[in-house]
């Protein structure tokens, strides 16, 4: 069985110069309730931030930004927070940016042991600067690497006490491949149900990707 624990205890997994993975799409689908903790309670820097954005100014990963507790950021969606465009042009935060397909690919192919492949996007491009390009059948294609994480923070509407998670449409986003690619996977759910009580069909996260469950700040347990 998964450890049902609060914010505050869950964001301790989080270590100075850990990658991060944090799921979301915007705003949506981001447990924002582990991101308030991580902000409020943990002293953790120099983290390395893989989400598709770093939420808005002052909301979602966003509020991580006047700490200077983010090193780096890995994302596709960077300019919905102009204050990241800021600290990057000022050199206090390094920008890794990748088109959001080659984003999720990278997360899938971290859990899934696949050591990198090759994609058409970003070829030929300032994004290819550096990296391993390869003609395939008469296309430019670039080498990715995956992306794997020390702690993943992810968002589901429902978990079981064993830690299967269901998630809530678009919501779902990113988070259930993060939930394969991380060595620690923290899931902030809206309610916890007894095994048994979900429709195994439903399930899009089954328990062993999970460690440890937290309930949405003012949430029913």
């Amino acid at each position: 069985m998964v450890t049902v624990l609060t914010a505050a205890q869950a964001v301790e997994r989080v270590r100075p110069g850990d990658t991060v993975m944090v799921g979301g799409f915007g705003l949506v689908g981001a447990p924002l309730s582990l991101i308030a903790a991580l902000v409020d309670g943990s002293s953790a820097g120099d983290l390395t931030v893989v989400s598709n954005n770093l939420g808005e100014p002052g909301r979602g990963l966003g509020r991580l930004l006047p700490s200077r507790r983010v090193r780096k950021a890995v994302g596709s969606y960077f300019t919905s927070n102009r204050e990241v465009v800021q600290a990057h042009l000022a050199g206090e935060i390094e920008i890794e940016l990748l088109p959001q397909g080659t984003l999720a690919e990278s997360i899938r192919a971290g859990g899934a042991g696949i050591g990198g492949f090759y994609v058409r996007t970003g070829a030929g491009t300032l994004l290819a600067e550096g990296r391993e390009q390869r003609e395939i059948d008469g296309v430019q294609y670039l080498f990715q690497l995956p992306l794997k994480a020390d702690v993943a923070l992810i968002r589901a509407a429902r978990a079981d006490r064993a830690g299967n998670l269901v998630y809530a449409r678009t919501a779902r986003n990113f988070n259930p491949d993060m939930a394969t690619a991380a060595t620690t996977v923290i899931a902030e759910v809206d309610e916890i149900v007894e095994v048994g009580a979900l429709d195994p069909g439903e399930i899009a996260t089954p328990h062993l990707f999970v460690d440890h469950l937290v309930l949405t700040e003012g949430a029913a347990a």
